[in-house]
């Protein structure tokens, strides 16, 4: 008889990676707190967190990322690698590797000081990636699914099928989430060709040297004159049609 039980996730075997005394034993205290972690071990630079790693294979990784020698970022590098590869959250004082950091498929990424409430959160999102690996497991997609974006004083996560539009703003892209009319920006720092080649072509297209449109929200196009071309959006925002990307741009109406 088939079980029509779901797998459920186990309890996270833990590996703690910091190079400060202090922000290990906070770290300790609040996992102590979460029913879902085992706390295996502990490191204090990345060659040892790489040693304990390949020991203990522990299923998820607190790992800090400015460290003397080897940094977090090359630590998770490093342990991709591995046969069982665990899940990293970041835990660190800056927010200037976050896109670094999802560049290494990390899970989460936490600032410190870290609260019970915040590290639940991350917690959380371990144990629905492990329960949608059991339940599913797939092929990993090219494209980014997710971005994580400054907002206050803390990372916020939004989704690709979110945003329906990108501008760039000198070294930052402004990627605009909701409806206009009551929608919400966040400020992302890279370029925009960068970001272009992260996001799937068959869901966005490039406009214009400064703009990126979710191509389901386009509503039309409308030609000016002169061999001018504008992208009618279905929020109500006109953006001009640059000419190296006009012929793509026809492709959406068949012309």
């Amino acid at each position: 008889m088939a079980d029509d039980t779901a797998p459920t996730p186990s309890q996270l075997k833990t590996l703690i990676v910091d190079d400060e005394p202090l922000a290990i034993e906070r770290l300790q205290l609040l996992c102590a707190r979460q029913e879902h972690i085992n706390l295996v071990g502990t490191a204090s630079d990345g060659e040892a967190a790489i040693r304990l790693a390949e020991q203990l294979e522990p299923d998820l990784l607190l790992l800090d990322i400015a460290m003397p020698g080897m940094d977090g970022l090359e630590v998770a590098k490093n342990l991709a690698g591995l046969k069982k590869a665990p899940a990293i959250i970041f835990v660190t004082a800056f927010d200037k590797f976050a896109v670094e950091a999802f560049g290494v498929a990390a899970i989460d990424y936490v600032l410190k000081p870290v609260e019970t409430a915040r590290l639940t959160v991350a917690i959380s999102r371990v144990l629905e990636r492990k329960t949608d690996q059991l339940l599913a497991p797939a092929e990993e997609s090219p494209w980014a699914e997710e971005f994580w974006v400054p907002y206050k004083s803390e990372l916020r996560r939004i989704a690709a099928s979110e945003i329906n539009r990108i501008e760039a703003e000198r070294d930052y892209m402004r990627l605009h989430v909701g409806g206009e009319q009551g929608g919400t920006s966040y400020l992302l720092h890279q370029t925009i060709t960068g970001l272009e080649g992260r996001l799937n072509p068959e869901h966005f297209i490039r406009l214009h040297r400064s703009h990126l449109v979710r191509r389901d929200w386009i509503g039309g196009l409308r030609h000016d004159g002169g061999g001018i071309w504008i992208a009618c959006l279905k929020c109500g925002t006109e953006i001009r049609i640059g000419r190296t990307h006009l012929a793509e741009a026809k492709k959406l109406a068949g012309r």
